[in-house]
């Protein structure tokens, strides 16, 4: 009966993580939308992609991520003893060397944000010569970085107060707050896109008439500067729901109090698995830039929605799953195995098909939801390339992902950072020759910004990706049966789940062509309506128990059945 609650509140809490990634990335989408529509698959967008990734850095080497693996089992399992104070002063401690580690690093990026981006973005650089477009896109790269550095220290305290809550199985709230840094940024870009003269509704490419590039500038400022004071409120509305739950919280440095030991030790492994993550984004991004104009942007513009099901269907139930899972520990093996493959069958349920839906069904979901403005018909094509691309390596991803809270709840951070390497190192391996070859080949039409056409070689780096996952997931599978004496994947089910997305495409496509005279925005609500109505409805039948997972409203009716 115990453990029946104790499945049931973690499905709860995966759902609620899970509404509340799903809110933030619908707006998330929003901001997107707006920004394909001003700036299309152009300089802009390479810009606005480049100058965000450069203080990734800091999140990803000091964010959610990181926390997860060593700040949260340690305060997790301080609350589980009842040491409340205790683990108050530890989260202060972690806190207060947080706050000088990011500190120095805003600093020091923004000093030496010219160095870095002409290091980072080096094929930027002949656009000083006017060789590839008429916006020097390393000069404004390295003014939006400036901006960009106190945005990621912003969000990468946010993410503090995301693993405090987390822990105390308050998932809602943190997980809702990005929606303030949407906001801000949206509104940011609507605002000065009006005071610019420029109407994100209105095709000017198609019209033929003039882009003003002097105006996507100011739009592109705006966005930057919006998204600094959405990373503060970001932080600012999770504090009063942190201080309602943390006891003894005292801001110290000091390393010498019960867990920051044991935390950093944590946190190296991690640090450096997320390090060569942010490598491996960093290397895209240095690859791309060689590339053509808008080949940066269209791996954005791609990215969102690849990372949309990792965060909303594998982020989530990871989320929920890793303090339980650092509970268990050592001490039951048998549980932890069991939590762990429950974790990757609900996880999966909805990103086999995701990935199916993509491949088949990306081109219109690309043209749906980015169409519009300046994002036409080559910019959707090209966009829709890459996302199928990601997608072939979308379920390897987030099982990885998943099966990350394993190593860590086992106290195991070095497994995952060494698997890593070897996918950027696969990634690097299989990308450079794939993106040569099919930057030779080139779209119909021409670019909104210049007389040369857009060219495929993004959807090069977007294979060594998804490649490079297959190879990380094998790995990861493989040292995990060892130390749990056992399989956790449940491949069945994954089977059943194939079959079930196979079988809910073949009716997609037809309705796709049947309203294929219909907005592209309809096409999308209508197509994807369908695509998910008819999987929700085989998952009845064939996966009733990841279902509940994720529904929770047969929960207290119908009890766990074994398979």
């Amino acid at each position: 009966m115990e453990a029946s609650r104790e499945s049931a509140s973690g499905r709860s809490r995966a759902i609620i993580v899970a509404v509340g990634i799903f809110i933030s990335r619908i707006f998330g989408l929003l901001r997107w939308s707006l920004i394909a529509r001003y700036f299309a698959v152009g300089p802009h967008a390479d810009v606005l992609k480049a100058a965000f990734s450069v203080p990734n850095l800091l999140q990803n080497l000091l964010g959610e991520g990181t926390l997860s693996a060593a700040f949260v089992p340690v305060y997790s399992r301080m609350l589980e003893e009842g040491r409340t104070r205790d683990a108050g002063r530890f989260a202060g401690s972690i806190f207060g060397l947080l706050l000088v580690v990011v500190s120095a690093s805003v600093l020091l990026g923004m000093v030496l944000a010219h160095p870095i981006c002409w290091i980072l973005m080096r094929g930027f650089a002949q656009d000083a010569a006017g060789v590839s477009t008429a916006v020097d896109r390393l000069a404004l790269a390295t003014d939006m970085v400036r901006l960009a550095f106190p945005m990621a220290g912003l969000l990468v305290l946010s993410a503090w107060a995301l693993g405090v809550l987390n822990s105390h199985r308050r998932f809602l709230v943190p997980y809702l707050a990005p929606v303030a840094w949407n906001v801000a940024i949206i509104s940011a870009l609507l605002i000065a896109g009006t005071m610019a003269g420029l109407d994100p509704s209105h095709t000017a490419a198609v019209s033929g008439e003039k882009i003003s590039l002097d105006a996507l500038t100011r739009v592109l400022k705006a966005a930057f500067l919006g998204g600094l004071l959405g990373g503060a409120l970001q932080l600012l509305v999770q504090l009063p729901f942190v201080a309602r739950v943390i006891r003894g919280f005292r801001l110290s440095w000091s390393m010498q109090l019960d867990g920051v030991r044991t935390a950093l030790r944590a946190a190296g492994p991690a640090i450096a698995g997320r390090g060569v993550a942010q490598l491996s984004a960093w290397m895209d991004l240095w690859l791309a830039s060689f590339l053509v104009v808008g080949a940066v942007a269209a791996l954005a513009y791609a990215q969102v929605l690849y990372l949309l099901p990792i965060s909303l269907f594998g982020m989530s139930v990871a989320a929920a799953e890793l303090p339980e899972l650092s509970r268990f520990g050592r001490s039951n093996l048998q549980q932890l195995t069991g939590r762990l493959e429950q974790g990757l069958g609900q996880g999966l349920l909805l990103v086999v098909p995701t990935a199916l839906g993509y491949l088949t069904l990306g081109y219109a979901i690309v043209g749906g939801i980015y169409g519009g403005g300046l994002f036409g018909a080559d910019d959707t094509l090209l966009t829709y390339s890459v996302l199928a691309t990601y997608s072939l390596g979308l379920v390897a991803t987030v099982s990885s992902r998943l099966m990350h809270n394993g190593f860590w709840a086992l106290g195991d951070t070095r497994t995952p950072a060494r698997m890593a390497g070897v996918r950027l190192a696969v990634s690097v391996a299989v990308a450079v020759p794939a993106m040569l070859l099919l930057d030779t080949l080139p779209l119909a039409g021409l670019s909104a910004f210049g007389a040369s056409p857009l060219f495929f070689g993004a959807a090069g780096l977007a294979l060594g990706s998804s490649v490079a996952a297959w190879v990380e997931f094998g790995f990861l599978l493989r040292a995990l049966a060892r130390k749990l004496d056992g399989p956790v994947m449940p491949w069945r089910r994954v089977g059943v789940m194939v079959l079930m997305a196979i079988a809910t495409t073949l009716p997609a496509l037809g309705l796709w062509h049947l309203v294929g005279t219909w907005p592209p925005v309809a096409q999308v609500v209508g197509v994807v309506a369908v695509f998910g109505a008819l999987y929700l409805l085989l998952a009845s039948r064939y996966c009733p128990a990841e279902l509940r997972a994720w529904s929770g409203r047969l929960a207290r009716r119908v009890g766990p059945k074994k398979r």
